[in-house]
């Protein structure tokens, strides 16, 4: 390789694409790490793409890149990559040296999400001022535009999009692992390296730590830079101020200088993991049967937890000591009033309609626990907070109060959905159940119904009109209303206008509210209560039954059937991953839920009892034995809603059995598959070979006639045959086995057992036929 300062660009770029491909990925960071620090940023600029693209794969997902999302801890390139990607590394080394010199790079419009590109492609300012300034339509003639990023947001739009583009890994590409993404791979890493160090909760974003020839890498000029959050559309005092990202004085407070990056990775990381859903078409459109073209996954969700956890963390963070006679005493500084905007201006709405898309479109299973998580930590912010002991509901209420009327939907219209949800699913499982319990003790938390309840009422106020909004510190005309209950009145209005604003900007102006505490959803909890108190039941007489199978089973019987546990499984309503748990954990979960729904929504005590009888008459054990509640339809009973409850939840069900040819119904596991197939054609041998006599031998009206049509019979409107299936199983295999083997210890040989067995089954078919002709007799 020549000298740096002799290489054209081009060739630095020719030699990487032919050497990297055969290096492990340790050796690639090495080498990387040293092509950074000789060259200079013209030579970084003209490799910075394909790097990027090379590291996080390409925005289409032809390819997969370094597999950061397949690279766990366990691997040998795990600390060389994780080291060569941090916030202080030498990746962010090469970002700081070309966004001193300011290139810029192309973002075709079509890789962005879905209404951010509507509205580039229709001529309209995108919400977010991350992509103000930045569309670039070219002059060639081509209609699709492009974005025009600075180094550090390419490389964080990179980072982002990596998780959520489908990747094709070729054969062998799937991690050291051998499994697919989780939270100990290198992308969650690095996602919790750079919330930590541009998002701190403690002290301040630290300074750049590269410098030029000119000093250290400040903000991107005022018309590539990131426009002030009170062009974000809200107006309110606390929004950051302009100044803070667009004065480059030498005077200025450090953190001004820095907190770009801070604002540049959260709009990016928002931006690309939750505006995929808009919101002309959640008013809309709310049906779960929409069908979106983005479906977030489970490792795609999990990642949105970890920045709603981080985020909560920043925001509640404690704010630094600063001096009286500091100049940013008053507001805190940049970095603290970008924490208190944060939530509310970039991820409360986006969010929320992410949390709605999933809650709708995500299958009825276990995987649906990542989205409940994610929701549940949102709703928790005092989980978060800097001092523990403040919950929600715990020692100072008042101080999540402003957060839950900000976040109103996100409480109640949530839980409604969710209740909905879960009564669709089976709470007889575990998984189920326990998802189940883990909603109603959030929700049951001391206060947390009462700050949910008193935001209703709030929103049920009548229009107020905001009179007093005008520059705190100034004393209205007269020196009135500057007392006490002046204070209270302009608190109260406040609250109203902060629910109010919330509601109507999710769900329009003409919306209908539906009250978590009101009529219609009371209603709906007590018949839930009642599901509820039914699949108890359901779970602890299955309880009973499973620990009656374990304890009555033989170690011959286990030997006879290796179908047992599969069918004691079936019992007890476990499946096969969960590794044989007893539902008895079940019972505890939907017992303690019961309670907790009793009070959130205080169900008095009659109530609960009435509820409860009604739920164990219905799962009583010759009740369940009934059919579900039905309604007859053209092709015959059709379920009603009631009945589907029912099933679902083990109250009823419908005797299911095979009707056609018992010799071609399908291979039970207690068979052996192969002798079935087997005895199935010599049977067919026999009977086409036996037809005629097998026939005759039936018709007679004698012993042996009779006989003859318990061994050879079959159901009405099929001729007489022979069927040998029953060798198959198992059991019957293990039982002769038994007796040959008895008959070796008795000195009897095959052909003698054979007979014997033979013989014994004649008897036993005499005995049936003789039992029969008496009871017809009487």
């Amino acid at each position: 390789m020549a000298a740096p300062g002799l290489q054209h660009p081009g060739f630095l770029l020719a030699n990487l694409k032919v050497d990297s491909p055969g290096k492990t990925l340790t050796q690639r960071c090495r080498d990387l790490a040293k092509i950074i620090d000789d060259h200079h940023a013209k030579e970084l600029h003209a490799i910075f793409s394909w790097l990027a693209e090379n590291i996080f794969g390409s925005l289409d997902g032809i390819l997969a890149g370094w597999n950061l999302r397949l690279l766990h801890s366990r691997c040998q390139d795990f600390a060389p990559v994780v080291d060569f990607l941090a916030p202080s590394g030498p990746i962010m080394k090469m970002v700081y040296k070309l966004q001193a010199e300011e290139y810029k790079y192309e973002v075709p419009v079509n890789y962005l999400p879905a209404p951010v590109r509507t509205c580039i492609q229709e001529g309209v300012l995108p919400d977010c001022p991350l992509f103000h300034y930045r569309t670039h339509f070219p002059v060639s003639g081509v209609l699709t535009p492009n974005l025009m990023l600075n180094p550090f947001e390419f490389f964080m739009f990179s980072f982002a999009t990596c998780l959520v583009t489908p990747k094709c890994f070729p054969a062998g590409q799937h991690g050291c692992g051998g499994g697919g993404g989780s939270a100990d791979s290198a992308y969650f890493a690095l996602v919790d390296m750079y919330l930590k160090y541009f998002l701190p909760t403690e002290g301040s974003v630290p300074p750049s730590p590269f410098f030029d020839s000119r000093g250290p890498v400040s903000a991107p000029s005022p018309r590539s830079a990131n426009v002030s959050l009170g062009a974000y559309g809200v107006h309110s005092p606390s929004l950051l101020k302009p100044h803070i990202f667009h004065q480059p004085s030498v005077n200025a407070d450090p953190a001004a200088q820095e907190i770009w990056r801070s604002e540049t990775l959260l709009q990016m990381l928002v931006e690309v993991w939750l505006h995929h859903y808009s919101l002309e078409m959640y008013q809309k459109l709310q049906s779960p049967q929409v069908k979106e073209p983005f479906s977030p996954s489970e490792e795609h969700v999990l990642a949105v937890r970890v920045l709603v956890k981080h985020l909560h963390a920043f925001s509640n963070s404690p704010k630094p000591e600063q001096p009286a006679s500091s100049p940013t005493h008053s507001h805190g500084g940049p970095l603290e009033e970008f924490k208190r905007v944060a939530l509310q201006r970039f991820v409360r709405q986006k969010l929320f309609l992410f949390l709605q898309h999933c809650f709708g479109h995500w299958p009825l299973d276990a995987s649906f626990r990542a989205v409940l998580e994610t929701w549940l930590s949102y709703v928790q912010p005092w989980r978060y907070a800097d001092d523990k002991g403040a919950r929600g509901g715990g020692s100072d209420p008042e101080r999540w109060e402003s957060f839950v009327q900000e976040n109103l939907l996100v409480y109640t219209k949530l839980f409604q959905v969710f209740l909905n949800r879960a009564m669709r699913t089976d709470l007889v499982n575990a998984k189920n159940a326990l998802m189940l319990f883990r909603v109603s003790k959030v929700f049951s938390q001391p206060d947390l119904a009462d700050l949910i309840h008193k935001a209703e009422q709030l929103f049920l106020e009548p229009e107020l009109v905001p009179h007093h909004r005008q520059p705190r510190g100034y004393p209205t005309p007269g020196g009135q209303g500057s007392g006490p209950a002046s204070a209270r009145q302009r608190a109260a209005t406040d609250a109203v206008f902060r629910v109010k604003s919330h509601v109507y900007a999710l769900e329009g102006q003409d919306c209908r509210y539906s009250q978590m505490f009101g009529p219609e959803l009371r209603s709906q909890v007590l018949k839930s209560v009642r599901v509820l108190a039914g699949a108890r039941q359901t779970a602890k007489r299955v309880s009973d039954r499973c620990g009656q199978a374990a304890a009555n089973r033989s170690f011959l019987s286990w030997l006879a059937a290796p179908a047992a546990a599969d069918s004691e499984n079936a019992l007890c309503g476990v499946e096969a991953e969960d590794g044989g748990e007893c539902p008895k954990k079940t019972h505890e979960f939907l017992d303690r839920a019961l309670d907790n729904l009793c009070t959130i929504f205080k169900l008095n005590q009659g109530q609960l009892t009435q509820l409860v009888a009604n739920a164990a008459s219905d799962g009583d054990e010759g009740e369940s034995e009934r059919r579900p509640d039905c309604v007859l339809g053209e092709d015959g009973p059709v379920l009603t809603d009631l009945g589907r409850m029912q099933m679902i939840n083990g109250l009823r069900r419908l005797d299911v059995t095979y009707r056609g040819d018992p010799e071609l119904q399908p291979i039970r596991s207690y068979e052996n598959a192969p002798l079935v197939r087997l005895l199935y054609r010599l049977s067919c041998l026999l009977n086409a070979k036996f037809e005629g006599q097998m026939a005759e031998l039936c018709s007679r009206r004698d012993l042996a006639g009779r006989l003859g049509r318990r061994y050879l019979g079959a159901p009405a409107g099929r001729r007489a045959r022979l069927c040998l299936r029953p060798l198959a199983s198992y059991g019957n295999i293990l039982a002769l086995g038994v007796c040959y083997v008895v008959g070796a210890l008795l000195s009897l040989g095959p052909v003698a057992c054979t007979f014997l067995i033979l013989a014994a089954v004649l008897l036993h078919g005499v005995f049936v036929a003789l039992w029969e002709d008496g009871r017809k007799a009487r």
